[in-house]
């Protein structure tokens, strides 16, 4: 009979010899090799995979924090619109005092026979619009118009996406022009117009209007203006920059859009 060879107790489960010995169990609680599912300080996440194209530490795009740090500002807007509108009530205030104290006919000469500030007043809109009418059908109508103006320019810009730079300077321009003229209809009746402007394109563009228009008048003067409409202009003509190169912007992704797309 075979001699039978005792080699002791049979190892426990989990026991092994030194060499390749498994790691001494987890506190209690947590089974044996099993790692602690918190993160370490500073280590990325592991409990679910990043958003697609999102970057460590940033936002993915259109979420509510990235949306919200995109949102224009309407401390920028405020301000710009609030500088406009200083500009224009000094503006109108010095020329009531200095250039009540000249002759209609002795205008003060900036640039001879072409600049000149002389006081007058506007009871109308743009090139003597309503300016016959009657006071209870003009105030109510250029009122209505501005408050529905300012209205709009504040919804537009709130919608304004990061890269509208143009517009971003634009609506505030035409607001505080806008909040300029407004002021003066509300306290005068009529708007404070001083700066008069000839040239010789002024009555060749009459001339091409006068061919159109029948009983347009012409002359080389351009309607007496002030600073609200210098800016509104300025505003105008940035929102249609804006209005521009976004339609080509948006023909150009249409146009990539289209080569990228297979079987084309």
């Amino acid at each position: 009979m075979a001699e039978v060879t005792h080699a002791g107790p049979s190892p426990l489960p989990g026991d092994v010899s030194d060499e390749g010995r498994a790691p001494t169990p987890g506190p209690v609680g947590t089974a044996a090799g099993e790692r602690d599912a918190r993160p370490a300080a500073g280590a990325p996440n592991q409990l679910g995979p990043e958003p697609a194209g999102a970057r460590p530490g940033h936002a993915p795009e259109g979420s509510p924090t990235a949306q919200q740090r995109t949102r224009p500002s309407f401390v920028f807007f405020g301000v710009i619109a609030a500088v406009c509108l200083l500009l224009d009530a000094v503006s109108k205030a010095w020329a009531e005092i200095e250039l009540t104290r000249r002759s209609p006919l002795e205008p003060l000469v900036i640039i001879e026979g072409h600049l000149n500030f002389a006081l007058a007043y506007n009871r109308g809109g743009a090139w003597g619009l309503l300016q016959n009418a009657s006071e209870n059908v003009r105030r109510p109508f250029f009122l209505i118009v501005s408050v529905a103006a300012i209205a709009f320019i504040v919804s537009l810009y709130a919608k304004l996406l990061p890269g509208q730079r143009a517009l971003r300077w634009g609506l505030p321009l035409v607001l505080g022009g806008a909040l300029g003229n407004l002021a003066d209809r509300v306290t005068r009746g009529s708007v404070v117009d001083f700066i008069d402007y000839r040239a010789e394109w002024v009555e060749s563009m009459n001339e091409g209007i006068a061919k159109l228009v029948s009983g347009w008048h012409v002359t080389d003067h351009w309607p007496t203006f002030n600073v609200a409409d210098i800016s509104i202009c300025v505003g105008v003509g940035l929102m249609a920059l804006d209005m521009f190169f976004s339609g080509r912007r948006g023909s150009e992704s249409d146009e990539s859009a289209s080569a990228a797309a297979p079987g084309t």
